[in-house]
């Protein structure tokens, strides 16, 4: 039987951590033949990944541009990718999440009558304004997928309840718990210098992301407005906050923030510098999707400055809050794991919804079995 030929797409920092260890799966695989295309909606960012993980992609659409909107996004992708399916003739195009590459390359498979793989599919708010536009192109992708690699039951319900086949569901828990295991070390040491001196003993060190699109303007001023209020009330705290390279983040972030001394901010960091950080954190401040799956598995409480997750999984195991993004709202939250014991520990010791560390394996099982190679369909990720 010839190699089942599988095209991978990814373009974010995100999607490449996530992609990372189901790329070294799918190239370990004697019966597949796996091919990497990048878009580089996020540029360095990406190439941070793709050089920790030691991916080189055999073709790069090299898409970024300053301040680039979505429909450029959209369009370039879509373009882009004709050319290579062409060219490469997959069986099947795999793609993740929920960015704009994401939908974009599930769309170009659609248009070449390509199979559809969606890594990490299944998630919903059920408003397709938030998160905005990442619930509509999680959903969109959904509906142009052909096999549904759902990483929790509950994201598999969601599908089933959209009307998907549940035999081209598999829930495989999701690969950024893979990636997690391969970065996180107690030896570790920091490239930065700012990361390297931190008192992680004596100083509370909490972790900052925020960037999310429907978070730009008032409500991330009201973010750092919240930072502000508690590094004067609470002298052994500090904010790590790596900065996202968009203007919009930056302007609002720096502005408000960079005379604080209880606050570092950074410029991006690397998957390796990130998930250490998280792993020394007291707990993570986000709106980042992909932290609240990171976090718990490091036993690191997460407050998410967003009105709505799509992940309620750690909601309901109690790993992760949602908080919104008023300042006094956020403030209340930080202040019960500063200062209550027990509301801190039931959090950090709940138990880890998200994986554990063989979806990528369960990937390509699901892959081969799908494809005839084997007979016996794989088994499910559960929670113990």
């Amino acid at each position: 039987m010839n190699k089942l030929k599988v095209m991978t797409v990814f373009g974010t920092r995100p999607e490449a951590i996530k992609m990372a260890p189901l790329v070294a799966m799918l190239t370990q695989s004697q019966h597949i033949q796996c091919c990497v295309v990048v878009s580089a909606q996020h540029r360095e960012m990406l190439d941070q990944v793709l050089e920790l993980f030691n991916i080189k992609p055999d073709y790069d659409l090299d898409i970024m541009k300053q301040r680039q909107s979505l429909s450029h996004i959209t369009s370039k992708v879509v373009e882009g990718m004709e050319k290579i399916i062409k060219e490469e003739n997959p069986d099947i195009i795999l793609v993740h999440g929920d960015t704009t590459t994401t939908f974009a390359a599930a769309l170009a498979a659609f248009y070449q009558h390509k199979k559809v793989g969606h890594v990490e599919a299944g998630l919903r708010t059920f408003n397709k304004w938030f998160p905005y536009p990442e619930e509509m192109n999680r959903k969109l992708a959904g509906v142009l997928a052909d096999i549904h690699f759902a990483p929790t039951s509950t994201a598999k319900d969601n599908l089933i309840r959209e009307g998907v086949d549940p035999t081209s569901i598999f829930v495989t828990g999701n690969t950024v718990i893979d990636a997690l295991f391969n970065t996180v070390r107690e030896d570790y040491v920091f490239k930065d210098g700012i990361l390297k001196n931190l008192d992680y003993e004596n100083t509370r060190v909490v972790l900052v992301t925020a960037h999310r699109r429907e978070n730009l303007g008032e409500p991330l001023e009201q973010i750092c407005m919240a930072i502000n209020e508690l590094t004067q009330e609470f002298k052994n705290l500090c904010f790590v906050y790596p900065v996202h390279y968009n203007p919009a983040v930056r302007e609002t972030a720096l502005s408000l923030l960079k005379d604080n001394p209880g606050v570092k901010l950074l410029d991006p960091l690397d998957t390796q510098e990130m998930h250490n950080l998280m792993a020394r954190s007291f707990f993570v401040l986000t709106d980042s999707g992909g932290i609240q799956e990171e976090a718990p598995a490091l036993g690191k409480p997460v407050l998410v400055m967003r009105d709505v997750t799509e992940r309620p999984e750690g909601v309901k195991a109690g790993t992760v809050k949602v908080v919104g993004v008023d300042k006094e709202n956020i403030i209340k939250e930080v202040k019960k794991l500063l200062l209550d014991e027990n509301e801190y520990n039931r959090m950090a010791e709940a138990v880890n919804p998200y994986g554990d560390g063989e979806a990528s394996i369960r990937i390509v099982k699901a892959l081969l079995y799908w494809f005839g190679f084997t007979k016996e369909r794989p088994s499910e990720f559960c929670v113990e």
